[in-house]
């Protein structure tokens, strides 16, 4: 069960008096938990924060037993967006999400590149709400949960796609959902095409389509709530009138 990765960290609690606990998102091995030796101290603690890039040699007698892990650190991770915290918020609600959503040691590569897209964007305030709800989206897909945007539920049609259904993730037209307005999930244009701009309310409107489809596909299931994490970057994002 030996291996070298790349690596994202979800997560870090101390554990006894010198140790970590790390959750990591690898980038060909999926989420995975590991005792990092050393990981309490003051060299290692930057570097343990949610998002921070990481290289990993990774040790586990068998696929059972908690790993150990030895790690190092890629680029300046978190720190460099010390000045922003609205960007620190949504990389932690990231990093919570999916620790969260993916089972252990399942190799999920999609979801580890769109985790890397996304703390990319992250240096460009204006872009990365929208990059959040894509990631969310993708992460969907990857569990098997994928929304149907290619077309129109009920007419078949690609043209005019504005709602989504909240029991099947299936795109639904103006004309044909205009009945059942009141019942159904805003689409916002942005998610069907990289061409689409942004206008007031598309991004909460992707989070709130992405949030429902993860609640009720994903952590409902598993008996959770949505990260509290996410709750938080969404009240920051409403108060910096991103939303």
């Amino acid at each position: 069960m030996d291996f070298a990765d790349d690596a994202f960290v979800l997560a870090a609690r101390g554990h006894g008096d010198t140790g970590a606990v790390v959750e990591l998102l690898t980038a060909e091995h999926g989420r995975r938990g590991a005792y990092v030796a050393g990981g309490a101290s003051r060299r290692m603690r930057p570097f343990l924060q949610p998002g921070a890039r990481v290289t990993v040699e990774y040790r586990a007698r068998t696929s059972d037993h908690l790993g150990s892990a030895r790690l190092e650190p890629m680029g300046e991770g978190p720190s460099a967006l010390f000045d922003d915290a609205l960007a620190l918020t949504g990389l932690g609600a990231a990093a919570a999400v999916a620790q969260g959503a993916l089972p252990e040691r399942e190799p999920h590569p999609g979801v580890f590149l769109a985790f890397e897209a996304l703390a990319g964007a992250f240096v460009a305030p204006e872009v990365w709400p929208a990059v959040f709800v894509r990631f969310e989206a993708g992460l969907l897909d990857d569990l098997g949960f994928g929304l149907d945007l290619s077309r129109c539920a009920s007419t078949g049609t690609t043209d005019d796609l504005v709602w989504v259904s909240p029991r099947t993730g299936r795109a639904v037209s103006a004309q044909a959902g205009a009945p059942y307005a009141d019942k159904l999930l805003a689409l916002p244009p942005f998610m069907l095409g990289a061409q689409a701009g942004l206008a007031a309310g598309d991004v909460k409107a992707g989070l709130d389509l992405t949030g429902h489809f993860l609640e009720q596909f994903v952590f409902h299931p598993l008996n959770r709530p949505l990260p509290p994490a996410r709750t938080w970057m969404l009240d920051r994002l409403a108060e910096a009138g991103r939303l």
